[in-house]
């Protein structure tokens, strides 16, 4: 049976009620070289029988590497079947954000523990519903250190994800900020003495990556110090979630807003989304922070029960006032986050201790090649950048055996030529490892 919205008397009653002829009146305003006078040339639906034969035969043209040795902001975690089990359920099984908490205890729950556990992890006292991604999580704190201040100037550190950046002069530049970048030092943690100078009276908000973007682990506590002598606020960053496993976090050390991408919690790699963004800060940011919070109440019965505490949206109470126009969250993806952190529990250190073995794994047994060589000196997680006499040749040679090579910094960091950043996670065996020596040795 078509589907059929209306029919021809639900139209003409329609039509009646607002006082129009025809339904052409109602693009009245639109100029008449405009409009759409014939369909385009769009061929005939298929049945669903059709349309999965097609999609199949697209589906079949992918081709997927053996495994991949490329972080750079998505990496590829394993994911507990209970995952997928708990976020497919009927109840739970849509992105948008509930609104009714009589009818939505169950995911107002799940976002409540959710926000719960990444308090805990990031060393903050608050953590809002998610994000879009990390890159608009960073760019919003960013944002919202400046409205609270009062100051135009942002510096970010060039170690950040590029991406990240790029969002971050979006932003900035629609409510017209400065956006100053902050060199990495050889070491490829931030160039600390760059900062002391950088820093004025008119810098709202400094924003910094640990894990950064070249896996390299940042000493928070002293670039904290810095910023708050100056009267700024710090953005803490991270790359990869799990290093929240085993890392001192950013809340802890001093930072004021921790975000990062929590696509490393139970979300898949997918092409690139959906994704989420996390977004935890102190207390004393609770009004003023994007997106919303899940509170836990008693009814009139004295039972528990949910519902949305703060929304500090624009379509809610403070309307202009409102420091972002964040309308939705990444629920669905969200709740895959707290479903795996819940999973994993005290086993999230291991799982971060076994990412380090790997890397330096993997990094050892590529500097016992000839030509290769360590570009920072400093402490990493799950990632590192090596120099070696011909990335775009290293990468032909893994894709040509089935494996996605490392991500080629020079189109990013022109000054790192030939370097790659490779990422070994749990999911990269001793024998994959191996594998890719033998290779790039032949």
């Amino acid at each position: 049976m078509d589907y059929c919205p209306h029919t021809s008397e639900d139209i003409e009653q329609m039509q009646a009620a607002i006082g129009v002829a025809g339904i052409d009146e109602l693009f009245a305003d639109i100029p008449e070289k405009f409009r759409l006078k014939q369909m385009p040339d769009i061929p005939a639906a298929l049945s669903e029988q059709e349309t999965v034969s097609v999609m199949s035969d697209l589906a079949g043209k992918n081709k997927l590497p053996q495994f991949t040795l490329t972080g750079a902001g998505a990496y590829h975690h394993f994911i507990p079947a209970v995952v997928g089990h708990i976020t497919g359920r009927a109840e739970f099984y849509t992105a948008y954000t509930p609104y009714q908490a009589e009818i939505s205890q169950g995911l107002l729950q799940a976002i409540y523990e959710y926000q719960t556990m990444i308090a805990h992890l990031t060393g903050t006292e608050i953590a809002n519903a998610s994000m879009y991604d990390g890159a608009s999580a960073m760019a919003e704190a960013a944002v919202l250190c400046a409205k609270m201040s009062g100051r135009n100037k942002i510096i970010v550190a060039r170690s950040v994800h590029p991406e990240y950046r790029q969002v971050l002069r979006t932003y900035s530049w629609a409510n017209g900020y400065t956006v100053v970048e902050l060199p990495y030092a050889p070491s490829g943690q931030i160039d600390l003495e760059s900062l002391q100078r950088k820093l004025d009276d008119q810098v709202a908000a400094v924003l910094v990556q640990s894990p950064n973007f070249f896996g390299v682990i940042e000493d928070i506590a002293p670039v904290a110090d810095a910023v708050h002598n100056k009267g700024a606020l710090l953005v803490a960053g991270f790359t990869d979630g799990t290093s929240l496993g085993i890392l001192k976090p950013a809340g802890a050390a001093g930072a004021d807003f921790v975000v990062g991408e929590g696509q490393s919690f139970g979300n898949p790699l997918n092409y690139g989304g959906p994704y989420l963004g996390i977004f935890a800060a102190k207390e004393k940011f609770m009004r003023r922070i994007p997106g919303r919070l899940v509170g836990a109440t008693v009814d009139k019965n004295g039972r528990r029960g949910f519902v949305l505490t703060l929304q500090t949206r624009e379509q809610h109470i403070r309307r202009e006032k409102a420091t972002s126009n964040i309308c939705s969250n990444e629920a669905l993806c969200a709740l895959a986050a707290g479903v795996y952190l819940a999973a994993l529990g005290k086993n999230l250190k291991r799982l971060s201790e076994l990412n380090i073995y790997k890397t330096q794994y993997l990094k050892n047994k590529l500097l016992g090649l000839a030509g290769w060589k360590e570009v920072f000196s400093s402490p990493v997680y799950n990632e590192f950048v090596l120099r070696c006499p011909d990335s775009k040749k290293v990468n032909e040679k893994l894709k040509n055996e089935g494996i996605t090579g490392g991500y080629d910094l020079q189109k990013n960091y022109p000054e790192l030529e030939n370097s790659l950043l490779f990422c070994a996670t749990e999911m990269i065996s001793k024998e994959d490892m191996d594998k890719v020596a033998d290779i790039l040795k032949r």
